[in-house]
């Protein structure tokens, strides 16, 4: 790689987030589900959002976790929170914790064995 190379690598992050390096809101982990809030609103204008907003705006229409996200953008963790913070402070996502087992809910163990067992298999 050429030193002009990492330099534009370094300054594409830095101009996405306009130079913020953390979101403005500390719940986003890589797990955090991410999903567009009514994504076909008409008239709804997309003007101002920059083309990776919109990119993930796209990605969420099904809810997406963070570090999916990140990966389909091909860009830093830290710079995929910052972009989502951005679309939930405009009111264009929402994010949830990911669903834990339901409170009183029990494990199936014969189904844990099994897949424990087809690992092994491997």
């Amino acid at each position: 790689m050429e030193p002009d190379d990492a330099d534009a690598q370094s300054v594409r992050p830095y101009t996405i987030t306009q130079g913020r390096t953390a979101p403005g809101r500390d719940d986003l982990t890589l797990i955090t589900l991410v999903t567009t809030v009514e994504p076909d609103v008409p008239g709804r204008s997309s003007r101002g959002l920059q083309p990776e907003h919109r990119a993930i705006l796209r990605q969420c229409r099904a809810p997406a976790a963070v570090a999916e996200i990140a990966a389909g953008l091909d860009l830093p963790i830290s710079v995929a929170k910052i972009l989502i913070d951005d679309l939930v402070a405009l009111g264009r996502a929402t994010t949830r914790p990911p669903l834990a087992v339901a409170a009183g809910s029990t494990v199936d163990m014969n189904l844990l064995r099994a897949v424990r067992d087809g690992l092994r298999r491997l």
